[in-house]
């Protein structure tokens, strides 16, 4: 080989790796949203605030969803495809937070940020970060609210629990046992929903999140219990379910509805009186902050802190309602509808 053929070829191999560099370097970092489902106007919310911050940053973005609420395996493939397609991060709101984590610990090691929205892994350190309500201190709310809006009344409380889904996800557990010890219910275990004794209760029914399922699981609980005056739900969804329900019973006007989500629907069915209370939370900001710490490690491997004195990052909260009770932080309706969503 000749000097000029060796020097045509460096020049070759140089153009070639200056050209794959750059290439390299144009290409936009890749990330993931996976939520529980694309019917849910929370996850419509987050899904519009981690496509706007991505768009914003440069990001592509790959968005998934479970069926329904509950949909595991959905969600485990799509973890699958987005190891697959090699992205920077994953933020998910896990429909089942133990069976998950097994795919999420195969993209950690892939040097994937994972991310829990909403809803914590169960452990939590199953996720790099968690971005959530404090959802025990949503359901301490309304709880505490309730608690105090029935007064004398509360003693004889009959409850009807309107709760997520049979594998009892960790949002489930925090709501759960958070709305019974501001109501100042004995919980027992807090990590577990219905091993409490307390009279009170009527019952736990799962309501998969949606209008249809809080109907029927108000209907079997009225069935049990046609006295029940005090109805805890999962989210708003479930609430305008459950109000169906009691009106189908013609007892309406007799029970007390609160909830948890903060979504426009929800928000204005308080200021209609359909729900007593309800706790306010944050989708758009949870994504968006999930699509930063995204963008963030992916520049120089930063990874997002926790609030001091939690072990994942608060998003707030805050009780709606426009009968405030004494001792029990809240905002009024027409502020809640200035933050509301969906």
């Amino acid at each position: 080989m000749t000097i000029k053929t060796v020097i045509r070829a460096s020049v070759a191999v140089s153009a070639l790796g200056l050209s794959a560099g750059f290439a390299q370097a144009q290409e936009a970092t890749k990330a993931c949203l996976i939520t529980k489902t694309d019917i849910n106007p929370f996850f419509v919310k987050m899904k519009e605030g981690a496509t706007a911050k991505a768009a914003e940053l440069g990001i592509e973005l790959m968005t998934f969803a479970g069926k329904i609420d509950g949909d595991h395996e959905t969600q485990q493939q799509a973890v699958e495809s987005c190891i697959a397609a090699g992205v920077k991060g994953i933020l998910i709101t896990a429909s089942d937070t133990k069976a998950i984590t097994e795919s999420l610990g195969q993209a950690r090691e892939a040097g994937i940020l994972v991310i829990a929205l909403d809803t914590p892994l169960d452990p939590i350190d199953a996720a790099d970060a968690t971005f959530a309500t404090d959802n025990r201190e949503a359901g301490r709310l309304i709880g505490a609210w309730a608690a105090g809006q029935m007064g004398d009344a509360a003693a004889d409380a009959k409850i009807a629990m309107l709760d997520l889904s049979a594998s009892a996800p960790s949002v489930d557990v925090l709501r759960d046992q958070g709305f019974m010890a501001g109501f100042g219910i004995d919980v027992k275990d807090e990590n577990v929903i219905g091993d409490e004794d307390d009279a009170r209760i009527v019952g736990h029914e799962v309501t998969s999140g949606n209008e249809e399922g809080g109907q029927q699981a108000m209907e079997a609980l009225m069935q049990r219990d046609p006295a029940i005056n005090l109805v805890y739900t999962i989210n708003e969804p479930a609430a305008a379910g459950a109000y169906e329900a009691l009106k189908s019973f013609g007892m309406e006007e007799n029970a007390l509805i609160v909830s948890i989500d903060g979504g426009c629907p929800g928000v204005q069915n308080v200021e209609a009186g359909v729900i007593g209370a309800t706790a306010q939370q944050y989708p758009l900001l949870m994504a968006s902050m999930g699509i930063e710490a995204i963008a963030a490690f992916a520049a120089d491997g930063t990874k997002p802190e926790t609030s001091e004195g939690l072990d994942f990052t608060n998003t707030g909260v805050n009780l709606v309602t426009d009968k405030p009770v004494e001792g029990v932080p809240s905002i009024s309706v027409a502020e809640g509808l200035e933050q509301c969503w969906g």
